[in-house]
């Protein structure tokens, strides 16, 4: 596939998500999000800026907006009280999954086209 044709349909993917209705987010979060989403924990405000190689501080701004949203939680760590550990909500979930159901019907979508002109 060219990369034109990945990012018409990405463009394509992103449109549905608008047309869904459902909060904006910015790329960094998204990159949270999914990373909280996709990899295993436990995850800290640390590990989030070292794996996506961002400042700590515009990791804690994302996980505000996210927070707000419901789509994650931070509570302290138990063992170590100075630690916060960033953790999955049902809310978020749920938003992940719909986001997933989005772009897994625009590939079914495209996938007769793919083979009629691939």
């Amino acid at each position: 596939m060219a990369s034109i044709d990945i990012l018409t349909s990405w463009r394509e993917v992103m449109c549905d998500a608008v047309r869904a209705d459902g909060p904006d987010l910015s790329m960094r979060q998204w990159a949270i999000l999914l990373t909280v989403y996709l990899n295993p924990g436990p995850h800290t405000v640390r590990a989030l800026a070292r794996d996506l190689n961002v400042p700590k501080p515009a990791i804690s701004r994302a996980l505000d907006a996210l927070s707000i949203l419901g789509f994650v939680k931070r509570v302290r760590d138990a063992r170590d009280k100075r630690i916060v550990l960033v953790q999955k909500t049902t809310e978020g979930a749920i938003y992940v999954d719909e986001f997933a159901r989005i772009v897994s019907t625009r590939a079914e979508d495209e996938a007769p086209l793919n083979a009629l002109y691939g």
